[in-house]
């Protein structure tokens, strides 16, 4: 089984570059996951520090082993809900996220908070999904397990900034600054074959839900229609899916 930052392996290599970290900046990591972002922003600010902040202990757990493996000495994890996490005011000069901030449930005062957070001309810089629609993964999986009578869904949260113009008015009334959008598009990893891509979309909780929904039957024929969509997207080299992600960045005065 692979994980979440192998999935994202190209899209690590963008937004790296886009974080544009200084040696002395002290940087917030929401949704940090295993930490591998932390980790990589830690590299950057040698004179600085990064807070990481995510919901799972299991997760943190694994970022405070992995970073102690690295030897990286400049990064704190703390396990918390992000959106409820109080920050000190005007402590960090960089924001970053991959993927954490799509979720948060009043993303208004979410964000608000976080540019508080930031000190004077401190930046937001994170990645997030477009649109459903413009995402292979997740349409296409999602006409795999469907039925013919079933129809499309709600726009899930996973997607809730895809829309710039949705995600500029949050961003405005929150407080911060001149967003800008810029266009990544790049493939998802799933596995070496159908089978360990089956075992890791098996653990969206989209899939699981869908499947576990349905009575033995349509189940069967669902799991028959998922890994024949796997076996058509498998290449030398593994499973790979299209994606299409922003790179949303913005300031506080």
């Amino acid at each position: 089984m692979i994980d979440y930052d192998l999935e994202l392996r190209h899209h690590n290599d963008v937004l790296r570059i886009a974080y544009a970290i200084r040696a002395s900046d002290r940087v917030v990591d929401v949704g940090c996951g295993t930490g591998q972002t932390t980790r990589d922003a830690a590299r950057l600010a040698t004179a600085g520090t990064v807070l990481g902040i995510d919901r799972s202990a299991e997760m943190i757990e694994r970022a405070r082993a992995l970073t102690s493996a690295a030897h990286i000495g400049n990064v704190e994890y703390v396990c918390a809900n992000a959106e409820e996490q109080e920050l000190p005011r005007e402590r960090f000069d960089v924001a970053i996220s991959r993927f954490g901030t799509m979720f948060f449930s009043r993303p208004v005062a979410a964000f608000a908070q976080l540019r508080s957070a930031l000190r004077a001309q401190g930046r937001l810089v994170m990645m997030v999904w477009q649109s459903r629609d413009r995402n292979e993964w997740a349409t296409s999986i999602e006409r795999a397990l469907a039925s013919d009578e079933a129809s499309a869904s709600a726009e899930p949260q996973a997607f809730s900034l895809g829309a710039t113009d949705v995600a500029e008015r949050i961003l405005d009334s929150a407080g911060f600054l001149a967003p800008r959008f810029e266009e990544v598009r790049a493939p998802v990893f799933y596995g070496r074959d159908v089978d360990a891509a089956f075992e890791f979309v098996s653990e969206f909780s989209t899939v699981r839900e869908r499947i576990a929904g349905l009575d033995s039957g349509p189940r069967a024929h669902a799991v028959d229609r998922l890994r024949d969509l796997l076996a058509r997207h498998q290449a030398a080299d593994g499973v790979w899916f299209d994606s299409r992600a922003w790179i949303v960045t913005a300031h506080r005065e």
